[in-house]
């Protein structure tokens, strides 16, 4: 269920402020976007320590939400800086590339509203179990969808 539909006398700004809570305690918060098809989930809070968001699609809510704290705590924590095209091995349970979103005012609405016009984010894109990606022939994992929400950039070599 969503917040707004558990608290249907409260207001969107009433919800900002249960994200100010969450970040001020937790140092960010993630949104997970509730749909069928094509569920994703971002964090919010990252832009204010000068970092980029971070975005994934096509992930169950606690899945996205682990993925997504466990990058999070490797870029505040330990320094991590994440570049459009790298490959990061999650532990061996997921690799992921990064692709830098391309119109996060679109997707990231709450991170907009807390962190402005400037935000900028980076989608971790997941190959499925045989270490193939969305945009290759013959992707798939179950019923599930993974729409890539930016161009994919360079690898270097």
């Amino acid at each position: 269920m969503c917040w707004q539909c558990d608290h249907p006398d409260k207001t969107t700004d009433d919800y900002l402020d249960v994200l100010r809570r969450t970040i001020e305690d937790h140092r960010w918060a993630v949104q997970f976007v509730e749909c069928d098809k094509r569920p994703f989930a971002y964090t919010v809070g990252l832009h204010e320590r000068g970092l980029p968001e971070l975005l994934v699609t096509g992930m169950p809510a606690q899945t996205a939400a682990n993925l997504l704290n466990v990058i999070g705590q490797g870029m505040v924590d330990d320094g991590m800086v994440l570049r459009p095209a790298e490959h990061i091995d999650c532990g061996g349970r997921f690799l992921l590339e990064v692709v830098e979103v391309e119109h996060p005012d679109v997707h990231l609405t709450f991170a907009i509203r807390l962190g402005g016009p400037d935000v900028h984010a980076y989608q971790l894109v997941w190959a499925d179990d045989r270490g193939r990606w969305p945009w290759d022939r013959g992707w798939g994992h179950d019923r599930r969808r993974q729409p890539v929400l930016g161009v994919r950039g360079s690898r270097k070599r």
